[in-house]
């Protein structure tokens, strides 16, 4: 329809960045969304650890984010404040403004505090007057205890559940929510098969869902969701793969020194061969419901070009069972 869209974005982050942003370099591990093993709770720094001090005066300060990013011609803003208060919280103000909304916009404000053990969050939205708070607690060791009381409590036993609950009110429509839910996965050190199971309630509204997911070898995961509603015995039930696609790198050999080959011989000293490592070369994932509908998808990365390539098929649609069919490419220098 002769319409073009774009935007312009802004970035700036008081803490360095590390993170490797070209696309022909970047771990795809690290950007295509799959099943993720939990980790280890980390012990919180102490807030000592964070003052520094010149001349009997503190001169530390916290780490801020801003971000910003205005899309044409609609002329629709969006912004994000975040900000390190202490090593266990964190402040975040998000907003969005936009004529077609109500209000012209809507603000978003969320305190986070997270000591590893337990993390708690409340939340206050222009939109509607919501107020929320939100909790999340882990049973087992304690990450701020010591090392040798952390083992003597775990017993050795590798896997973790978590437990939460949040609620919401809205001042403006005087309504409000509440929902819970919790989830057992294994760490690490676990010896057998990597799983993950969730399980949440929303009582108001008679929603349950639960998942189960395995890591049944090291580039294969399966899972599965059902979703039931108590209230009108709908149900919806959905499997799915990823299959993740290695490749190895190809090193170079390695060549004779100028000396050894003046001296028509090989060098003295072979070093020792180094593993071949490996990189994701793509994933593929798939998925089907009780009403046989299909989803593939294929991300992965072609030279400097990083893909994605999906579609949406109907298996009981005989006469045209491709329903979508969608690309994304992207590249960063």
């Amino acid at each position: 329809m002769g319409l073009v869209d774009g935007s312009f974005s802004y970035l700036y982050s008081s803490c360095a960045l590390h993170s490797v942003s070209k696309s022909s370099e970047i771990d795809l591990h690290s950007v295509i969304r799959g099943y993720r093993q939990i980790q280890e709770l980390r012990k919180p720094d102490e807030a000592w650890e964070w003052e520094e001090w010149q001349g009997g005066k503190r001169t530390d300060q916290r780490d801020t984010l801003l971000y910003g990013r205005l899309y044409l011609p609609l002329s629709t803003l969006e912004a994000l404040y975040l900000r390190r208060l202490s090593p266990t919280q964190q402040l975040k103000l998000s907003a969005v403004s936009d004529s077609r909304m109500r209000n012209g916009g809507t603000i978003l404000a969320l305190h986070q505090y997270d000591v590893g053990k337990y993390s708690a969050e409340s939340l206050y939205s222009t939109d509607g007057g919501l107020i929320g708070i939100r909790g999340l607690y882990n049973f087992g060791p304690d990450p701020r205890k010591e090392k040798k009381e952390l083992l003597r409590m775990e017993d050795r036993f590798y896997g973790r559940f978590s437990a939460g609950a949040e609620m919401y009110y809205g001042a403006l429509n005087k309504s409000g929510g509440v929902s819970f839910g919790g989830r057992f996965a294994t760490l690490p050190a676990h010896k057998g098969i990597p799983l993950t199971a969730t399980l949440t309630l929303n009582p108001l509204m008679g929603n349950i869902s639960s998942t189960y997911a395995v890591k049944a070898s090291k580039n294969l995961s399966l899972c599965s969701q059902l979703d039931f509603n108590v209230y009108s015995y709908e149900s919806d039930v959905i499997v799915g793969c990823e299959l993740w696609r290695m490749k190895s790198k190809v090193q170079k050999k390695r060549e004779r020194s100028m000396a050894a080959k003046l001296a028509w011989k090989l060098d003295d000293v072979v070093q020792p061969a180094m593993p071949v490592p490996e990189e994701v070369a793509g994933v593929l994932k798939a998925r089907i419901d009780q009403n046989w509908r299909v989803g593939l998808l294929w991300e992965g990365r072609v030279k400097e070009l990083m893909f994605t390539l999906g579609s949406s098929i109907d298996m009981k649609r005989k006469d045209q069972p491709f329903r979508a069919l969608g690309l994304e490419l992207q590249y960063s220098s």
